[in-house]
């Protein structure tokens, strides 16, 4: 009976001692805050950038693991240039061709980290219904309790630079310049 006691309360304690491993948490975008930009050279006079009012996807870390995944879908009619007609004009066949992709998506391969941090996203990219592989670089992260949300969110800002050719959205290059900035802020709501 006595050595039965003694490998229930070392059981106890192995039990308490051990490391506690986080599970991958799920976090929604929060579409109030989450703005997609691009910016790029108009024929060398100034540097343009627009962006996208409508975004949603989901991003999971396991913090323990180090590892994550982002998806993320961008509505491409919510592009916003600060011009109507210029909107328009993004949203033509030429460019964006919003009648026949309505959607952007990035989805991850994966996601590298520094210590605790992301770093980098390597994932797909696809535009007017082209996908090409990408890496983002993640400039800033932050995970912590929202202070009015009373849950876990995170926060971050990415960049990547691609060539709209790629993408079969390279008309009046190079004039206008064929690089494209991508830049993503973005901020996320623990499920």
């Amino acid at each position: 009976m006595t050595s039965l006691k003694a490998l229930v309360a070392a059981l106890a304690l192995a039990t308490v001692a051990a490391p506690s491993f986080a599970a991958p948490e799920t976090f929604k975008v929060d579409p109030s805050h989450t703005f997609p930009r691009f910016s790029y050279s108009h024929f060398g006079y100034s540097t343009q950038l627009s962006r996208f009012d409508k975004t949603s996807g989901t991003v999971t870390l396991d913090r323990a693991a180090r590892t994550g995944a982002v998806d993320i879908t961008i509505d491409t009619k919510s592009v916003s240039t600060g011009f109507p007609l210029f909107n328009e004009h993004i949203q033509a066949p030429d460019f964006l061709d919003t009648e026949a992709f309505p959607t952007a998506t990035f989805k991850s391969s994966k996601v590298v980290f520094d210590g605790d941090k992301p770093v980098a996203v390597e994932g797909t990219l696809t535009l007017k219904g082209v996908s090409k592989p990408v890496t983002l670089k993640v400039t800033s992260f932050q995970l912590m309790p929202h202070p009015m949300k009373k849950k876990d969110a995170i926060g971050a800002n990415a960049t990547v630079t691609v060539k709209r050719s790629d993408f079969n959205m390279g008309k009046y290059a190079p004039n206008v310049s064929d690089d494209v900035v991508i830049d993503i802020a973005i901020e996320a709501i623990k499920d």
